[in-house]
């Protein structure tokens, strides 16, 4: 196996078909099926097509022969809109099934996810409800739309993710996803995780310690007496930006072009599964570098 695109969306049609089996359709069975669906919205997320207009007039060039059965724009939004249980399911599945799942340690961390700017769009947005303004202090400014909140490995793995009105403390985010799928932190006695200044609360502590699970995260300056390990986070603070960088960098998560609450979440989704994808090939044929996209984007 080698870090080719053809040798990457073959094994991950391999990989849902055999182990995601989806409920047969009533009435005659679409042309492209699940397994294909799903590996064509991972190869768009990878070569970096924000429109679907643009990448299904590629597809229809260049993957014909891998995908001999394309639909037109509408019938792949409307199915890909659809498809956003499945991809949550491949997701993980691909996670579960990498070297890395059972790791003890994890990385928190929120970054947002625009998704209008003129306040026109705002008042007309079917989002409106579900995103909100909110605070970005890596760029010092406002931006209106959601928060992705990601718990992974410090590889990068997706162990769990959520999408919430940015105005949600991060902290609520964190203790309803671990209380959302206990099973998670159940299976990893002594699980520590890592996270920044933005987790800091005594009522967050005592939560996961009942949980049998401990919080590193940096103390506030002349507040408090630091924590003994947390001379440790300088080397690792790096993992926690890469990850966003990966998928805003490589996997263009700001230029996602949802506009429905359906519509932004797969989208991000699909960037979440294509990340998961390569590090769980990447892991598989032995790479040196477990997170890279770059081998696969051309």
């Amino acid at each position: 196996m080698t870090t080719d695109l053809d040798t990457l969306l073959t094994a991950l049609y391999v990989h849902v078909d055999d182990r995601l089996k989806t409920p047969r359709w009533r009435g005659r069975p679409p042309r492209l099926t699940d397994a294909e669906l799903v590996t064509l919205a991972v190869a768009q997320a990878v070569l970096g097509f924000h429109c679907e207009a643009r990448w299904l007039r590629f597809a229809h060039a260049h993957l014909h022969g891998m995908f001999p059965c394309l639909p037109q724009r509408p019938a792949y939004n409307k199915r890909l809109r659809a498809a956003l249980p499945l991809v949550k399911r491949a997701i993980r599945s691909l996670a579960a099934d990498s070297d890395l799942w059972l790791d003890d340690v994890w990385i928190v961390d929120s970054t947002p996810v625009e998704c209008a700017r003129s306040r026109e769009t705002v008042k007309r947005s079917d989002l409106a409800g579900w995103a909100n303004y909110g605070y970005c202090r890596s760029h010092s400014r406002f931006y209106w739309g959601l928060k992705l909140h990601l718990v992974c490995t410090p590889a990068g793995l997706p162990v769990t993710w959520t999408l919430a009105d940015p105005k949600i403390d991060e902290r609520q985010v964190l203790a309803a996803l671990i209380d959302n799928e206990p099973e998670l932190s159940v299976a990893r006695p002594g699980l520590l995780i890592l996270a920044d200044k933005g987790y800091i609360a005594a009522e967050l502590d005592r939560f996961l310690a009942a949980r049998g699970i401990s919080l590193l995260r940096p103390s506030y300056r002349n507040r408090g007496t630091p924590q003994p390990a947390e001379a440790l986070l300088k080397t690792v603070r790096q993992l926690i930006e890469s990850v966003n960088d990966t998928l805003k960098g490589q996997l263009d998560l700001e230029q996602h072009g949802g506009r429905t609450v359906e519509g932004v979440g797969v989208r991000v989704a699909q960037r979440i599964l294509a990340m998961t994808c390569a590090i769980w090939h990447n892991r598989t044929i032995g790479a040196p570098i477990t997170r890279s996209l770059i081998a696969y984007d051309h």
